[in-house]
């Protein structure tokens, strides 16, 4: 096959990898005035040649349009917003009186948790005149309301309350009733009775951080107003938010290392011990829960006598 190409597609061939080759004119043949390329594949075509004229340009496919740049977005410090139906918890914690306390925590809207109670759980204990704080011998800690605690709107009721409560008549104590039930003669009722979470976490499941974190500037205004002479804090939610700034690497230790002392949280001795839900179910610990009482006792008239 012959083909008479000009300069512009010979240069494209060449830039395909097409050599060109044109034979000699035969012996005895009078040179023919036209000539006669013809046009021979190699089959393995070698790298193309430079080009020789500026005028000739390879066929090449269009490039794809460049996709729009992305600029980076500037990294920016993380901004702690509540969750929508959230409000930052009440300013002023450390100022308030019990009055305003009790009404912070009934209003409180600072984690999620009140999205899924019915009542918040403040605690009860006798009821001072003019409403100020009670001045209690005792405060109780516990971990978290339960589905009971929920409804009634008061710390350890239902089985774990009743346990409780036989706990503290064996120490000659009870819980001042919301009724104003006159106590039991030669029993005291200068016990408050809390939890660390006033709000119940759904399906009774353990406290979690940011929610401890939310509630414990309640607690803490609830140990200065009540200046109790002894803690009793049942659990181990309860023992790590009133220990967490004394005891180090506290997180690594198990409740049962951290029974058998006396610990001080703002200066007033703490007992740690099982919580009675556990007991409930571990029967063979109330002997080394009794032990525990046993401890606190020994601890609380010595701080009444110096007070």
């Amino acid at each position: 096959m012959s083909l008479d190409l000009d300069k512009r597609q010979r240069a494209m061939l060449r830039e395909m990898g097409v050599r060109l080759w044109q034979p000699p004119p035969a012996a005895g043949l009078a040179p023919v005035a036209d000539a006669i390329h013809t046009v021979a594949v190699d089959a393995r075509p070698k790298r193309a040649e430079g080009r020789f004229d500026a005028e000739a340009e390879p066929a090449r496919a269009p490039a794809p349009a460049a996709a729009p740049a992305v600029r980076p977005v500037p990294a920016q410090a993380p901004v702690s917003r509540p969750a929508p139906g959230l409000q930052p918890r009440p300013a002023g914690v450390e100022l308030m009186d019990w009055p305003a306390l009790q009404a912070a925590v009934a209003g409180c809207r600072a984690c999620a948790l009140c999205e899924s109670r019915k009542n918040t759980v403040f605690g009860i204990g006798p009821t001072a005149a003019d409403g100020a704080a009670p001045q209690v011998d005792w405060l109780i800690v516990g971990e978290a309301p339960g589905e009971n605690e929920d409804i009634a709107g008061e710390p350890f009721v239902g089985q774990a309350g009743k346990l409780l409560d036989n706990m503290l008549l064996a120490i000659g104590l009870q819980r001042g009733q919301i009724d104003a039930t006159a106590p039991r003669a030669g029993v005291s009722t200068s016990v408050f009775i809390t939890n660390v979470l006033k709000c119940r976490p759904p399906a009774n499941r353990n406290p979690d951080p940011a929610e401890v974190a939310q509630c414990e500037p309640y607690l803490k205004r609830q140990v200065e107003l009540l200046q109790p002479k002894m803690i009793l804090a049942l659990g181990k939610f309860a023992a790590q938010s009133l220990l967490q700034d004394s005891v180090p690497e506290l997180q690594k230790i198990p409740l049962g290392k951290l029974r058998g002392q006396v610990f001080h949280y703002l200066g007033v001795p703490v007992v740690v011990s099982y919580h009675p839900a556990y007991l409930l179910r571990s029967l063979g610990d109330k002997a080394k829960a009794w032990d525990d009482l046993c401890l606190a006792m020994s601890v609380a008239p010595t701080v009444v006598r110096s007070a």
